[in-house]
């Protein structure tokens, strides 16, 4: 009886509430403004260099073809699909979600996470081909494989997460307090009523095929690579220490930011401050926008330059 109670109930559930925020005051005026900076600077620094690489001919290259139509456009999508909404948030009295709209950035946010991985990947792949087969690279990384790469990689995101986005929609859930600042699927799978094991094992399965894969890639051809810098010039190393430092530092970041968010959404953080929390859950999606044009930019204008 009281199982069918809670199933009736959870067809009833229109919204989410955010139960990660707190009163901060008139302090949230200072914090809309700090954040609305903050996501001016990520779409200027990010059109701006997609406008740069798109007209520089010295910029066409497959590396810089990724970096615009990957990393750069991949970080608007993924700043866009939080940002407003967290503004919006911070200005309410009352912070609360539409179920559809609440489903609608989980899949922005997930999609952007793992065309992220997939992008660091692809580079790393690219930048094997560079170092270990230069005189190769041309006729093994041809526009029409960089194309392909790129249509894969976004594709195979947007497919695995609409998997994840569906399985969870279709549970009965019991309840609607979400315990952070925006919309994470694990939240909303604990409040179900129902039987979870089909998620949390599709959910294991995304997340090595869109997390573990791509870095065992990624060490695979970082191994290769140091291991033709130990048995080349020093020109070799030179070009590998140049070509290769703004990717390592953009996959160190990112996995930081992703495995705080990881552990926050599947273990219990009363412990940790709100403050800390918040910072913690929102750092993958609003550090990694505004790092990857700081770092890739100087490169380009380093090119540019010579």
């Amino acid at each position: 009886m009281n199982q069918r109670r809670s199933m009736m109930n959870s067809t009833q559930i229109s919204y989410f509430t955010l139960a990660a925020y707190f009163d901060t005051g008139s302090l949230k005026y200072l914090y809309f403004m700090i954040l609305t900076l903050l996501y001016v600077l990520i779409l200027c620094a990010n059109v701006l260099l997609i406008v740069i690489i798109c007209m520089n001919r010295s910029l066409h290259e497959p590396m810089y073809l990724f970096l615009c139509s990957l990393l750069f456009v991949n970080e608007l999508y993924g700043s866009t699909g939080l940002f407003p909404f967290l503004l919006l948030q911070i200005l309410s009295d009352i912070h609360t979600v539409s179920v559809h709209f609440c489903f609608l950035q989980i899949y922005c946010v997930y999609s952007y996470a793992c065309v992220e991985f997939f992008n660091l990947a692809i580079m790393s792949y690219d930048r094997y081909l560079a170092i270990c087969y230069p005189l190769q690279y041309n006729t093994r990384m041809t526009f029409n494989k960089v194309a392909v790469l790129i249509a894969v990689t976004w594709l195979t995101a947007f497919l695995v997460v609409v998997g994840t986005v569906s399985l969870t929609s279709s549970l009965q859930l019991c309840g609607n307090i979400i315990d952070n600042v925006y919309c994470v699927n694990y939240s909303i799978v604990k409040l179900a009523c129902s039987d979870t094991t089909v998620n949390n094992i599709y959910g294991l399965l995304v997340t090595a095929f869109s997390v573990f894969c791509p870095l065992i890639l990624i060490l695979y051809t970082y191994m290769k690579i140091l291991k033709v810098c130990f048995s080349g010039s020093k020109q070799t190393r030179q070009k590998a220490v140049s070509t290769c430092t703004p990717h390592l530092a953009s996959l160190i970041n990112f996995s930081f930011g992703v495995c705080f968010e990881v552990l926050q959404s599947r273990f219990h953080m009363s412990s940790v401050p709100n403050v800390l929390h918040i910072f913690l859950s929102l750092y993958f999606l609003t550090c990694q926008p505004l790092f990857n044009p700081v770092m890739y930019g100087l490169k380009i204008w380093s090119r540019i330059l010579s």
